[in-house]
């Protein structure tokens, strides 16, 4: 799968581990963005992970714009405060699935540089405050492979 995970400034090792496995078993490119709230040699991550790092796609840049650059396609970028709902989105191959830090979310500038129709939300319940990271990458995933036949999966 050409699909693109970007974990912006991740702070949770176990969070970034999971994500990992999940990258490793959809064929997903993992992006993290500097700087990150934990080593790569995390113990945490690496459990988390389960040695997936080495089928892992992974790639270490030090901003987001240096990281963007290199893509071409669509960025959609996950946020509580956004208006579209993830299953209103037409993924396609090459694009970027955008998450913020866990404690925080993306910030207003990285949400105010991407048109409106690209910010994307996960429904909750009206009390809820937020969902785990690596669930939400999961669901997102999940759906843009959906949308794209399950290409490569079996």
């Amino acid at each position: 799968m050409s699909i693109h995970i970007v974990l912006f400034e991740p702070e949770i090792p176990p969070n970034t581990g999971n994500i990992m496995r999940l990258a490793a078993n959809t064929g997903a490119t993992l992006h993290l963005i500097e700087p990150l709230g934990f080593s790569l040699d995390d113990t945490r991550m690496r459990r988390a992970g389960l040695d997936y790092r080495e089928w892992a796609h992974v790639q270490l840049h030090p901003s987001l714009d240096a990281c963007l650059a290199e893509r071409s396609g669509t960025v959609w970028a996950f946020s509580t405060k956004a208006q579209r709902y993830y299953s209103e989105a037409n993924f396609q191959p090459g694009d970027v699935l955008l998450f913020g830090p866990e404690t925080r979310g993306l910030p207003a500038q990285v949400l105010g540089s991407i048109d409106s129709s690209q910010l994307l939300r996960l429904p909750m319940q009206a009390q809820s405050r937020s969902l785990n990271l690596a669930n939400t990458v999961a669901i997102a995933l999940y759906e843009a492979w959906r949308q794209m036949d399950f290409d490569g999966g079996q």
